[in-house]
C-alpha cells in the first residue's frame, strides 16, 4: 500500500489520543464503560463502519459484575488473510499524581505544571520534559497512545478501495487486573473465524517498548507468562512466653520468602533471554488484633515471569522449597531449645513438630474425605458466595483465595503445623513466535524486515526479542499443552472454574503468531508516564502500516 494514504494520520492520532484519555478508564470500575463509549463514537460516522452492518459493536464479557465488553472493529476486505489489532483500554489509577490528579488526563495543562514542579523530577524525566519530545500524562503510554495509532489507521484503511485482507481491532478492558477483556476477545475472534471464513496471520499489540539503549527500538515477537503461586502456611499457637510449646508460621514464612524472592533459579532463560526473577506482592499473618499469642497462619503470594516454564514445572519447584524451608526451621528451632535448656537447666528433649507440605487440591481431598457430601456441598456454597461478593467488587481475588483455604481449614481434623500451596489468578501463558513449528516466512522475517526499514526511513535501528517482558495481553495468542496446563489450574487454583478460567478450546481456535509494534514509553504507571512523541505520531504507524503491506500483500 501507498504510505501517501497516511498522509495527516499524526493529526488524527493526536485527535484521538486527547480524547481517548478523557474517557477515564481505570481497570476494575465502572469507569471502564466510559472508553467503550468513546470507542463506539469512533467508527460511528467513519462511512464503511457507518454503512456496514456489523461492522463494529461491542461483545459481552460473560458473568462480569461492571457489564463490561469488547469492543471491536471489523474491516472485510477481499481474501481470508485477517491481521489482528489489539490493546487494552483500561488504565491504573491516578494516587501518584497527588495535587495534580485533576491534570492527569490533560497532557498540556500536565507539562505547565510539571515544568513548575521539574527539580523533583529524575534527570531523564526533566530532560523530556524540558525538550518536549514527550507527551505525559494518564495512559498515553500504557497503552492508549498504541490504541489511537490503531483506530487511526483502521478508520484509513477502511476508506481503501478494494483492501486486500481484513483487519480486526480490538480494545480490551480489564489488562491491568485479570484480562477479563482478552480472555472473552478470544471467543469473539474464535466466533468471527466461523462466521466469516477468516485466516488469522497475525495479532498487532501496541503497548509502549521501553529501551535500554536509547537509539535502538524493539519489536517483540511473543510475549511472557506469569503465574501467581500462593503460600499458606498453619503454625501451632502459643503465647510468646512459651514459644517452644508452638510453632510460628511467620518462621516458615519468611523461610519461604527469602529462598524464592529475586531467585534466579526460579527465573527462565531461554535463546538469550531471561525472564525478571520472582518477587513477592503480597504477604500477611492470620492476625487482625494485637495479643501476645504468635498468629495461627501467615499467607501471600509471589509471581513468577516464564519463557518456557509450565504451572507444573513451577509448583514442583516451589514444594521442594517448601519442605526444605520447613525442615530448616524445624532444625533450627531444636538447636535453639537445646541452647535454651542448657541456659535453664532443665532437661531437654526434641520438639514435636515434623514437616509437611501439600497441594491445595490434597487438603481439600482430606477434608473430604472427614466430612463427604457435608464438606463439597458447603464448599461450592461458599465458591459461589465469594465469586457473588468478588463480582460487586466487596473482596480481592487474593482475599477470596485465600477465605477459600481458610474455609477448608474449617473441616482440616489434623492440627499440626503445615504449607499449603497452590495458584492465584491470573493464568497467563508464555507465547513465541520462537514455539511455533511451522511459521509463514513473512511472519518469520517480519522484524528483520521491519528494521531495515526503519533503518533506511527513519536512521532508527530497531532489534528484536522473542519475549515482550512486562506482560501483555498477546499471552492469549497461543497455548502449548494445554490439557496439562488445565489440569495443573484445576488442582492447585481454589478460584478455577465458574470464578476464572482459560478458555483454552478458542485459544487452540485462534492461535496465531504475534508482534508488540509499540512507541517508545517511560515510566509506566508513575507520575511522569510517557511517550515519545516522534514514536508515537510518526514512527510507529508508519512501522505497523509497513508490517500490515507485507503480511496481507498490499
Amino acid at each position: 500500500m501507498d504510505e501517501n494514504i497516511l498522509h495527516g494520520i499524526e493529526n488524527d492520532i493526536e485527535e484521538i489520543l486527547y480524547s481517548y484519555i478523557k474517557a477515564q478508564s481505570f481497570t476494575n470500575t465502572d469507569k471502564e464503560k466510559e472508553a467503550e463509549r468513546f470507542f463506539l463514537s469512533c467508527f460511528s460516522d467513519e462511512p464503511y463502519f457507518k454503512n456496514t452492518s456489523g461492522s463494529y459493536g461491542t461483545y459481552a464479557i460473560e458473568n462480569d459484575a461492571l457489564k463490561r465488553t469488547v469492543c471491536y472493529a471489523f474491516l472485510k476486505g477481499t481474501g481470508k488473510d485477517t491481521a489482528v489489532f489489539i490493546h487494552h483500554s483500561d488504565v491504573v489509577g491516578v494516587e501518584d499524581f497527588k495535587l495534580l490528579k485533576d491534570l492527569a488526563f490533560s497532557p498540556d495543562d500536565l507539562r505547565k505544571e510539571l515544568l513548575k514542579i521539574k527539580d523533583t523530577l529524575s534527570e531523564d524525566a526533566r530532560k523530556d520534559l524540558s525538550d518536549d519530545t514527550f507527551l505525559f500524562g494518564r495512559g498515553v503510554c500504557d497503552m492508549k497512545g498504541g490504541g489511537a495509532i490503531q483506530i487511526a489507521l483502521t478508520k484509513m484503511y477502511s476508506r481503501v478501495e478494494s483492501f486486500h485482507g481484513n483487519i480486526v481491532l480490538l480494545a480490551v478492558p480489564d489488562e491491568e487486573n485479570l484480562s477479563a477483556g482478552m480472555r472473552s476477545a478470544v471467543k469473539l475472534l474464535s466466533e468471527m473465524k466461523q462466521k466469516h471464513d477468516l485466516d488469522y496471520r497475525i495479532m498487532i499489540n501496541s503497548e509502549p517498548h521501553q529501551r535500554k539503549d536509547f537509539t535502538q527500538g524493539i519489536f517483540s515477537e511473543g510475549s511472557v507468562g506469569k503465574v501467581m503461586p500462593f503460600v499458606y502456611v498453619r503454625g501451632f499457637l502459643a503465647h510468646a512466653g512459651k514459644a517452644f510449646e508452638g510453632l510460628n508460621p511467620l518462621n516458615v514464612m519468611s523461610c519461604i520468602v527469602r529462598k524464592t524472592e529475586l531467585n534466579m533459579d526460579l527465573s527462565d532463560v531461554a535463546v538469550g533471554e531471561a525472564a525478571p526473577p520472582p518477587t513477592w506482592l503480597y504477604l500477611k499473618d492470620s492476625k487482625n488484633t494485637y495479643d501476645v499469642s504468635m498468629p495461627l497462619a501467615a499467607k501471600g503470594c509471589f509471581s513468577i515471569l516464564t519463557l518456557n516454564q509450565t504451572p507444573q514445572s513451577i509448583l514442583k519447584k516451589l514444594k521442594e522449597i517448601c519442605t526444605e524451608s520447613f525442615e530448616e526451621v524445624i532444625s533450627h528451632m531444636n538447636e535453639s531449645y537445646e541452647r535454651f535448656t542448657v541456659a535453664t537447666n532443665v532437661q531437654c528433649r526434641k520438639l514435636p513438630w515434623k514437616s509437611k507440605v501439600v497441594n491445595f487440591s490434597e487438603l481439600c481431598q482430606e477434608a473430604e474425605a472427614s466430612y463427604g457430601s457435608l464438606f463439597k456441598d458447603r464448599y461450592h456454597e461458599r465458591v459461589n458466595q465469594l465469586e457473588h461478593e468478588y463480582r460487586k467488587n466487596e473482596i480481592s481475588v487474593i482475599d477470596c483465595n485465600f477465605e477459600l483455604v481458610d474455609f477448608v481449614y474449617g473441616y482440616i481434623d489434623d492440627l499440626s503445623p503445615r504449607v499449603v500451596y497452590g495458584l492465584i489468578p491470573p493464568y497467563y501463558p508464555n507465547v513465541s513466535n520462537l514455539y511455533f513449528e511451522i511459521l509463514d516466512e513473512k511472519v518469520r522475517s517480519l522484524s528483520d524486515q521491519l528494521s531495515s526499514y526503519t533503518l533506511k526511513e527513519f536512521n532508527q535501528e530497531y532489534t528484536s526479542e522473542y519475549f515482550y517482558t512486562g506482560i501483555s495481553d498477546l499471552s492469549y495468542t497461543s497455548i502449548q499443552n494445554s490439557s496439562q496446563v488445565l489440569e495443573s489450574l484445576k488442582c492447585s487454583m481454589p478460584l478455577f472454574g465458574s470464578f476464572y478460567d482459560i478458555p483454552a478450546d478458542s485459544i487452540e481456535e485462534i492461535s496465531m503468531p504475534c508482534i508488540n509494534i509499540g512507541p517508545w514509553g517511560k515510566d509506566f504507571h508513575k507520575l511522569t508516564e510517557r511517550v515519545n512523541k516522534e514514536d508515537l505520531y510518526v514512527r510507529t504507524p508508519k512501522i505497523i502500516h509497513r508490517a500490515i503491506s507485507i503480511i496481507l500483500d498490499n
